[in-house]
C-alpha cells in the first residue's frame, strides 16, 4: 500500500500509521473515522486536534499484505510504525540547501504472508497530526499497490523522485539461484540510487539512509545489480530506488536556476521515468565450461610448442645422420676471413660511409688482425687497439672511440661466464621485486572487495556490471579467470628459454664450434626475466580487477612497463653484448618510472606544474639516451665538468661529426633512428603538456609500446638490409604478432567502463558478456593480450636464428 499526503500549507504534519489484526483490538483513538482506499480526504488538524482513519482490507492466503509492520515487532497482535510527513516536504542536500516538494508519498513495509488457509482482515490505521497552534489544511490519499511483486524477465515501469521513493519485492523462483536487476532509464538525471535489502523493516527508502542496509549502486540512465540465492536466507529481497535531490554524486551539478543564495528553500520537481527488469543469471555449468575453456585453450600452445619441438628434433637428427653442413654451405657466405673496404654497401654493416668525404680518413682493421672470437678473456671494447681514434677536438682533450664498421666479433669479447652470470641476476632481482610487490598489492585488494562484501557500496570498484559473475567473495570472478592465459603462456615461455639454455650449456660444455664462433652470442638470463614479468602482468592484472578503480590502476601497467624496458633492452643487447647494462641499474629506472607513474595518479589530474617538469625529464632522458645508442655507449664524460660542460661537450661532438668532418653523419642509419625516436617522444611530451591526459599510467605505457615498436621495426629493417633472412618460425610469430596484437587492440578500445568518470557514468558504458555468457570485452583482451605479447617474445627469442651458421665477424652491428 501507498500512503500520500499533500497539505497545502508548509506547516509541520505527522502521520502515524500502523496496521493491527482485526481480533487485536482496540487502536491509537476511541473512534477512528473508516477510510477507503482510493479515496482522498481533506480536513484540518492543529496542536489540539487530530484525526485517526481506518482502513480495512482482507489479506489472501499466501499474499503479501502492504501493511506498516514487520514480522516480529507485533505487541498484542499489532504492527506499529511512524511516517513523518511535511507539507511541501523538505529534502535536505548539499551546502545546507533545502529543496521542498509538494507532494510526499510512501510505501508502507508489508506484512508476511498469511499462514491461514483462508483470508483474513487486516486494518491500517493512519493518525493525522500537527505542532502548529492554527489549523492546516491537508488531503490524503491511501491506495493499494497492484503490482508490488516483480516477476521474473517481465520489465516494469514506474516514477520516482526524492519525495516519493518506490520499492518492490521479489522472491526467486524455485529453479534459480542468481539473478540480475536491471535498471535503465531515458534521462541520466536526476541521480538515483538502486538498492537491494533485505526483508527487514523499516526499509531504508531515503536518500539519508538509503545506504545504511543492502547493496546500493547511483545511476544516471543504466544500473545492474547481481544478487544471490544464498545471500538472502528468506530467499526474496526489497528493490528499493531513490532519487536524490542533487547530482553530485552522479556527476552532475546543481542546476543553473539554483545557483545564487546557499540558504534560499528551492522548489524543484525531480521526477524520474524507470524501468526494471530482473532476469535470471547464469549456472554453476556456465562457470565450469567457462574455466574448462580458458585452461584448455592456453593449454593447446602447449601442446603446438610440443609439435614444432619435436619435428626440430627430427630434422636435426636427420640433418646429423648426413653430416653436418659446412659454415659455407649452411650459410651461403664466405668463411675466408678478408679485410673489409671501405666500399662496403651500407646495407650491408651499421653506419657505413663512404670515407671518401670525411677528411682524414681511417685505417679500416681487418678481421684477420683480431683474435679468434671464441676466444675468453677479460679484455673490454674499450681496451682493444684497433678502434682508431677521431682527431683531438682542440677546445675538449677528451676522446670519444669510434669505428666505421663494426661487426658482431668486435664486441663479444667479454668473458662469457661474467656475461652469463651478469643476466642471471636479471632473473633473480625480478623474481625479488615481484614477491615484494605483489604481496602489499594482494592485501589491498582484499581490503577493497572486504570492504564492497561489508558495505555494499558498489560504486567503490569500477565493474562491468552487466557482465560481472561473482565466485565466493570475488564480485567479478570472469575478470581474474581471463588472466590466466598471461600466467600460463609465461610458464611456457620459461619451459622454452630453458630448453634452449640446455642445449646451449651441453654445445658449450662439448666445445661447439658453431656455439664459440657462430651466431648472436646466447644469454638467456633477459629472457628468463621476460618470461616472469609476464607471469606477474597476469596475476597484478587479476588483482586490479578484484576492485578496479583510479587508485589502484597502477598496479595493472607496472609489469607492462617492465616487459617494455625488457624488450627494448634485449633487442639493442642482441647486437651490442659488449654492452651489458646493469640489472641494478636497470629495476632502478624501472623504479622511477613507476615512482612517476604513482605521482602522476596523484598530481597528474590538474597540477600543471607536475606536466611541466615530466615533460622536461622526457625530453631530457631522449636526449641523453639517443646520445648512448648514437656512440653505442661510448660517450664518455669524463673529469669533474659542469653541467654546462657537458652540454658544451655535447655540442662539440655534433659539430665535429655532422659538419666539420663530414658531410653526413658517421652513422646514417642510427641518426634517422634517433631523429624519429625524438619526433615521437617530443610529440608525446607536448600531448601530455597540452592535454594532461588523467589516465597518465596508460600515458606512460603509450610511450614505452611506440618507442618499443619503433625499435623493433628498425631491427626487422636494418636485419633486411644486411642481406639477413627470416626463419619460417620468427616469420610465423611476427604475423602472428601483427594479427593478435590488432585484435586484441580492437577489443581494448571497447570502453566497457571508466574510472575517468563517476561511478554512475562509468555504468553507462556496461555491456552484456559476448563470450560463454560469461565473459566480456575486456576478458577477450586479456585473452589475446597474453597471446599477443607470447608471440612478440618468441619473435625476440628466435629473430637470429637465421644466424647461427654465420661467423661473428660477418654479422653486422645496427
Amino acid at each position: 500500500m501507498a500512503g500520500r499526503a499533500a497539505p497545502a500549507a508548509g506547516a509541520l504534519l505527522c502521520a502515524l500509521l500502523w496496521a493491527a489484526a482485526a481480533a487485536a483490538g482496540g487502536g491509537p483513538g476511541d473512534n477512528p473515522a473508516p477510510g477507503a482506499f482510493g479515496r482522498v480526504y481533506r480536513g484540518a488538524v492543529n496542536i489540539s486536534a487530530e484525526r485517526v482513519y481506518a482502513f480495512a482490507y482482507r489479506s489472501e492466503p499466501g499474499q503479501v499484505g502492504a501493511t506498516s509492520g514487520a514480522p516480529g515487532s507485533s505487541r498484542r497482535g499489532e504492527h506499529r510504525v511512524p511516517l513523518t510527513l511535511w507539507g511541501r516536504e523538505s529534502v535536505p542536500g548539499s551546502y545546507q540547501r533545502t529543496y521542498n516538494y509538494q507532494e510526499v508519498s510512501r510505501t508502507l513495509c508489508p506484512t508476511e504472508p498469511t499462514p491461514e488457509t483462508r483470508p483474513s482482515d487486516q486494518i491500517i490505521f493512519v493518525d493525522v497530526a500537527s505542532m502548529a497552534p492554527f489549523n492546516i489544511a491537508y488531503e490524503l490519499l491511501v491506495t493499494r499497490l497492484e503490482n508490488f511483486q516483480l516477476e521474473t524477465n517481465k520489465a516494469f515501469n514506474f516514477t520516482a523522485s526524492p519525495s516519493q521513493p518506490q520499492y518492490f519485492l521479489y522472491r526467486f523462483p524455485q529453479d534459480v539461484d542468481s539473478v540480475i536487476i536491471n535498471v535503465v532509464s531515458d534521462a541520466a538525471y536526476p541521480c538515483s540510487v538502486v538498492s537491494v535489502q533485505d526483508i527487514v523493516c523499516p526499509v531504508y527508502d531515503l536518500d539519508h539512509n538509503v545506504e545504511f542496509n543492502g547493496v546500493y549502486q547511483s545511476m544516471t540512465k543504466q544500473a545492474a545489480i547481481t544478487v544471490q540465492r544464498k545471500d538472502f536466507p528468506g530467499e526474496q529481497f526489497f528493490v528499493v530506488f531513490v532519487i536524490k535531490p542533487e547530482d553530485y554524486a552522479c556527476g552532475g551539478s546543481v542546476p543553473s536556476s539554483v545557483h545564487g543564495n546557499a540558504n534560499r528553500t528551492w522548489n524543484l520537481q525531480r521526477t524520474k521515468n524507470l524501468q526494471v527488469t530482473i532476469v535470471p543469471s547464469i549456472k554453476k555449468s556456465v562457470y565450469v565450461q567457462a574455466m574448462f575453456f580458458s585452461f584448455l585453450g592456453f593449454l593447446s600452445f602447449y601442446l603446438g610448442s610440443v609439435i614444432v619441438a619435436f619435428v626440430h628434433y627430427i630434422r636435426v637428427q636427420r640433418k646429423a645422420s648426413a653430416g653436418r653442413l659446412s659454415p659455407e654451405h649452411a650459410s651461403g657466405m664466405m668463411t675466408s676471413s678478408h679485410p673489409i673496404s671501405a666500399s662496403t654497401p651500407e646495407g650491408s654493416s651499421y653506419g657505413a660511409i663512404d670515407e671518401s668525404s670525411c677528411s682524414g680518413g681511417r685505417q679500416l682493421s681487418s678481421p684477420e688482425r683480431r683474435p679468434p672470437a671464441g676466444s675468453d678473456t677479460d679484455s673490454s671494447v674499450e681496451e682493444e687497439s684497433d678502434f682508431d681514434t677521431m682527431p683531438e677536438i682542440e677546445s675538449d682533450k677528451n676522446i670519444i672511440r669510434t669505428k666505421v664498421f663494426l661487426y658482431l666479433s668486435d664486441l663479444s669479447r667479454k668473458d662469457r661466464r661474467i656475461v652469463s652470470k651478469k643476466y642471471k641476476i636479471y632473473f633473480w632481482n625480478i623474481i625479488t621485486i615481484a614477491v615484494f610487490y605483489a604481496l602489499p598489492v594482494i592485501q589491498l585488494v582484499i581490503t577493497y572487495q572486504t570492504v564492497v562484501n561489508v558495505t555494499g557500496n558498489q560504486d567503490i570498484c569500477y565493474y562491468n556490471f552487466l557482465c560481472a559473475h561473482p565466485l565466493g567473495v570475488l564480485s567479478a570472478f570472469n575478470n581474474i579467470l581471463s588472466n590466466v592465459g598471461h600466467m600460463m603462456l609465461g610458464l611456457l615461455f620459461l619451459l622454452i628459454v630453458l630448453r634452449r639454455d640446455i642445449l646451449h650449456r651441453r654445445a658449450m660444455e662439448m666445445k661447439d664450434i658453431y656455439t664459440l664462433d657462430y651466431g648472436i652470442p646466447k644469454h638467456f638470463g633477459l629472457f628468463y626475466a621476460m618470461g616472469i614479468a609476464l607471469m606477474m602482468e597476469g596475476v597484478l592484472s587479476a588483482c586490479y580487477h578484484v576492485c578496479p578503480n583510479y587508485s589502484n590502476f597502477q598496479f595493472d601497467t607496472s609489469f607492462m612497463y617492465m616487459i617494455a624496458g625488457l624488450c627494448m633492452l634485449k633487442l639493442y643487447q642482441t647486437r651490442h653484448p659488449d654492452i651489458n647494462a646493469s640489472a641494478y641499474s636497470a629495476y632502478a629506472s624501472f623504479a622511477v618510472v613507476i615512482s612517476l607513474a604513482v605521482l602522476g595518479v596523484v598530481f597528474g589530474k590538474n597540477d600543471v606544474w607536475f606536466w611541466v617538469i615530466f615533460s622536461m625529464i622526457h625530453v631530457l632522458a631522449s636526449l641523453a639516451l639517443s646520445t648512448q645508442i648514437y656512440y653505442m655507449g661510448r660517450f664518455k664524460i669524463d673529469g669533474p665538468e659542469s653541467d654546462v660542460g657537458m652540454f658544451r661537450r655535447a655540442v662539440m661532438v655534433l659539430y665535429t661529426d655532422c659538419i666539420q668532418q663530414c658531410s653526413r653523419p658517421m652513422y646514417m642509419d642510427r641518426m634517422v633512428l634517433l631523429i624519429v625516436g625524438n619526433l615521437v617522444n617530443w610529440s608525446f611530451a607536448i600531448f601530455g603538456l597540452v592535454y594532461r591526459p588523467r589516465d597518465f599510467a596508460s600515458y606512460i605505457l603509450g610511450i614505452f609500446i611506440c618507442n618499443l615498436l619503433l625499435y623493433l621495426a628498425f631491427y626487422i629493417i636494418m636485419k633486411l638490409r644486411s642481406s639477413e633472412k627470416l626463419l619460417p618460425i620468427p616469420m610465423f610469430c611476427i604475423v602472428a604478432t601483427a594479427v593478435v596484437w590488432a585484435a586484441a587492440l580492437y577489443f581494448f578500445f571497447q570502453t566497457l567502463s571508466s574510472w575517468e568518470e563517476t561511478p554512475a557514468e562509468s555504468r553507462e558504458k556496461n555491456r552484456p558478456c559476448i563470450l560463454l555468457g560469461f565473459f566480456d570485452d575486456h576478458d577477450v583482451w586479456h585473452f589475446l593480450s597474453a597471446a599477443a605479447l607470447f608471440f612478440s617474445f618468441l619473435v625476440l627469442l628466435t629473430l637470429d636464428d637465421d644466424l647461427d651458421t654465420v661467423r661473428r665477424d660477418k654479422i653486422p652491428v645496427f
